[in-house]
């Protein structure tokens, strides 16, 4: 069974049979249930109806599990986004490549959400959420009420002016629909200018680049990643994106578009069809705001991921929760992180009091070189570096008084899923980690 994300189905079964020395691999066994509401399974809790605002990876990973935990009330989501819950970590790297099937990108089938009765409510925003009266509003009038509720709302792309620009030359990468317009101006495009070394924009630098297109990376820092994964790790990526011909112009800015000609900071001239700005995002924390809610660089949220607000839970990327492992408040845009808040969002809409604990995780893949990190360091006094960056195989520690706060590895992934269970391992140990 799968126990957390980001599993989300059972792996299949066969039944194993040892004669003597020999171990023989026989017919497949039936599945197991994994959906258990039909099993008579009740929760501690059982609210009369649950209602999750957004449709990402929060979102549905809690509905999974509302109904995998056997409630068996009425379950809506409502989402902003024109498709149903999908895999949003494509939308920057393999979608942009070559064209996916859409059944490659969906979570899950429509077929899914008949099959257990989730109201599935896509280009609908909630313009209100009234806590006492436990009503959820949309734009267009329609009302929800809910027994417990699940802000999932997600970030918003910051968006920057480009003087003489027009709509049609400037593209953000958050959703699918804004995969599917970059992927089709690609396919007549020659040249292209990525605005800001995020890990967003450097998965499109790469995937568009992959395709054949010129790309000019212009970002404001000395390295990418520098701030999150340090000069030496960040100067690795560098250097492989200029192994692909991939021109950097760091330190600078865009400061106008005129025609296919863009205008840098220190007035040099570059030539693109179009513009990707990945310059970061911003938690999409309004609603919450009008609602009441304690909101401090995101939703502020209890170990249980609950708001101020009693029966009102929030996950994914506007949640800022206590990380026992850091002894921080912290707030992480990663798709993992979502994924798993939510299924502990849903056991506790559930009455089942489990803090989340995970500790943090993510991943970029640039060039056919993944790198995965785990861990939350966003300051570190010293970097120890197992290996070597240029030979692709390495751990690199991010350390803060002695401590090691992340880890993040190249070639390496064992060291990164060692380290990831003695952190969880440790906190078991601690009182802290008794379960209410």
């Amino acid at each position: 069974m799968p126990l957390r994300a980001p599993a989300f189905d059972a792996i299949p079964r066969w039944r194993v049979e040892r004669v003597g020395d020999t171990i023989f691999v026989r017919e497949k066994l039936p599945a197991l249930a994994q959906y258990p509401e039909a099993n008579g399974l009740k929760p501690p809790n059982s609210p009369s109806s649950v209602v999750i605002v957004g449709g990402g990876a929060a979102g549905l990973a809690a509905t999974d599990m509302l109904r995998r935990k056997g409630y068996d009330g009425p379950l809506t989501i409502i989402s902003a986004d024109d498709s149903a819950p999908y895999d949003r970590p494509n939308v920057s790297k393999d979608y942009l490549q070559e064209p996916i099937p859409e059944e490659w990108m969906n979570l899950r089938s429509p077929d899914f959400y008949k099959e257990h009765r989730i109201e599935l409510v896509l280009n609908s925003r909630v313009s209100s959420i009234d806590s006492r009266e436990k009503l959820a509003r949309l734009e267009d009038g329609r009302t929800y009420n809910f027994g417990a509720l699940l802000l999932a709302t997600g970030a918003d792309v910051i968006k920057l002016p480009i003087p003489g620009a027009r709509d049609s030359d400037l593209f953000y990468v958050r959703t699918w629909s804004d995969a599917r317009a970059i992927f089709k101006k690609s396919e007549t495009a020659k040249q292209v200018v990525v605005v800001g070394a995020s890990f967003i924009g450097l998965e499109v630098a790469a995937s568009l680049r992959s395709r054949g297109l010129a790309v000019h990376v212009v970002a404001t820092g000395d390295q990418p990643f520098e701030r999150t994964l340090g000069a030496e790790v960040g100067g690795f990526f560098r250097a492989l994106h200029e192994s692909h011909d991939v021109i950097f112009h760091l330190g600078k800015t865009v400061t106008r578009m005129d025609g296919n000609q863009v205008t840098l900071s220190d007035g040099t001239k570059q030539q693109a069809d179009f513009l990707v700005l990945g310059v970061g995002v911003r938690p999409s924390v309004t609603l919450a705001e009008q609602a009441g809610l304690k909101v401090d660089r995101g939703v502020v949220v209890n170990e249980y991921l609950e708001t101020s607000a009693g029966g009102i839970f929030a996950a994914g990327d506007i949640a800022r929760w206590p990380d026992p492992h850091s002894g921080q408040q912290i707030r992480v845009e990663h798709w993992v992180v979502a994924e798993r808040q939510g299924q502990v969002a849903a056991r506790n809409i559930l009455g089942y009091r489990e803090r989340y604990d995970a500790v943090p995780y993510f991943w970029t893949r640039q060039f056919g070189v993944s790198l995965k990190y785990v861990g939350h360091a966003d300051k570190w006094d010293a970097v120890e570096i197992d290996g070597s960056l240029a030979e692709k195989n390495c751990a690199v520690r991010y350390k803060q008084d002695g401590k090691t706060m992340a880890v993040a590895t190249i070639g390496r992934d064992i060291q990164c899923l060692e380290f990831e269970a003695t952190a969880e391992a440790s906190l078991q140990k601690s009182p802290r980690a008794t379960h209410g």
